[in-house]
C-alpha cells in the first residue's frame, strides 16, 4: 500500500479549468459561425470576448497542469516531497517529546517528522475545509499506516486559535498554511503557533513570507529575538534550498522562506 498525499494543485481545478476554457471558446465559435446573435456587431463582440476569455482560462490551466507535474510526488520532479522532507530535517524531538504539524492537509509533514523522530509522538491538525476537499482526516490516517507510523495522529483545528494550552509542544511546524488565511494578521498567527510550544522547543514554519502577505518579516525576526526567542532566521527556500528563483517567479512562490528557531 502506497501513501497518497495527493497533490497541492488539484487536479480538478486542472480539468475544471481547462473545461471552462473549452466551453469558452466552443461559445465563440458558435457565435462567430451561426446567426445565435443576429447583429453583427454584438455577435463580433460575443466572439471576441469568448476568444479571449478562453485564451485566458487556456493558459491559466496550462499553468496548473504544469503546476500539477511539479508537485506530483511520483513525477520526476517532486517538488512537495523535497520541500516536506526538508522542513523535517529541522525537527529533532527529545524521547517521550510531542511535536504539532499546524495545517497537515493529506499529512505529508505531520508523518515525516514522526519518523524521524520515532522517540516521540507528532500531532496533525486541519480544518480540512471545502477549499481543499480532497484532504481529510482518514486521508491522514491512511497514509500514516501506509507508512507504517504508529506515532503520528490527526485532529481537527484551526490554526486561528490553537486548542491547546500555552506551552504543550516541543516542537511546531508548518508548511504553505498561513498565507491561505485572509482577514488576520499573519503575523498575530504566527504567534499563536509559538504560544503552544515549550520554552526550549523548536520551530520550522514555513510559508511565502512576502510583504505584501506578512508585513517587514526582519522586523518580526527580529521582535522574536527581542522575545527572548534564540537561532531565529528566515532562510531564503526560493533562491536554490527548495525550489529555483526561476520556479518561484513562475510557480508564484517568490518570497518562500523557512522560519525557524528555539524558544
Amino acid at each position: 500500500m502506497k501513501p497518497d498525499y495527493r497533490n497541492w494543485m488539484p487536479k480538478g481545478m486542472v480539468l475544471g479549468t481547462l473545461a471552462g476554457a473549452a466551453a469558452c471558446l466552443g461559445l465563440s465559435a458558435v457565435c462567430g459561425c451561426t446567426e445565435l446573435i443576429r447583429n453583427e456587431t454584438a455577435r463580433a463582440a460575443a466572439t471576441g470576448a469568448g476568444l479571449l476569455a478562453g485564451a485566458a482560462a487556456g493558459g491559466a490551466a496550462a499553468w496548473m497542469a504544469l503546476l500539477y507535474r511539479a508537485f506530483s510526488y511520483d513525477g520526476k520532479r517532486q517538488m512537495s516531497r523535497q520541500i516536506i522532507e526538508g522542513i523535517a530535517g529541522h525537527v529533532t524531538l527529545p524521547e517521550g517529546g510531542v511535536g504539532l504539524d499546524v495545517g497537515c492537509g493529506s499529512g505529508a509533514l505531520t508523518i515525516a517528522c514522526a519518523k524521524r523522530n520515532p522517540q516521540a509522538h507528532f500531532i496533525g491538525i486541519d480544518r480540512w475545509g471545502k477549499e481543499y476537499a480532497s484532504y481529510s482526516r482518514p486521508l491522514c490516517e491512511a497514509n500514516a499506516r501506509a507508512e507504517g507510523v504508529s506515532n503520528a495522529e490527526f485532529r481537527q483545528g484551526d490554526a486561528n486559535r490553537l486548542d491547546f494550552p500555552d506551552e504543550s509542544f516541543d516542537a511546531v511546524v508548518s508548511n504553505y498554511v498561513y498565507h491561505n488565511i485572509s482577514g488576520r494578521d499573519r503575523q498575530e498567527i504566527l504567534l499563536e503557533t509559538l504560544r503552544v510550544l515549550k520554552k526550549g522547543g523548536t520551530f520550522a514554519l514555513h510559508d511565502i513570507f512576502s510583504r505584501a502577505k506578512y508585513g517587514d518579516m526582519q522586523a518580526f525576526v527580529d521582535k522574536l529575538r527581542e522575545m527572548g526567542y534564540e537561532k531565529v532566521e528566515l532562510i531564503d527556500t526560493a533562491g536554490g534550498m527548495f525550489m529555483s528563483p526561476s520556479e518561484a517567479k513562475w510557480m508564484a512562490l517568490s518570497g518562500s522562506a523557512l522560519l525557524t528557531g528555539r524558544k
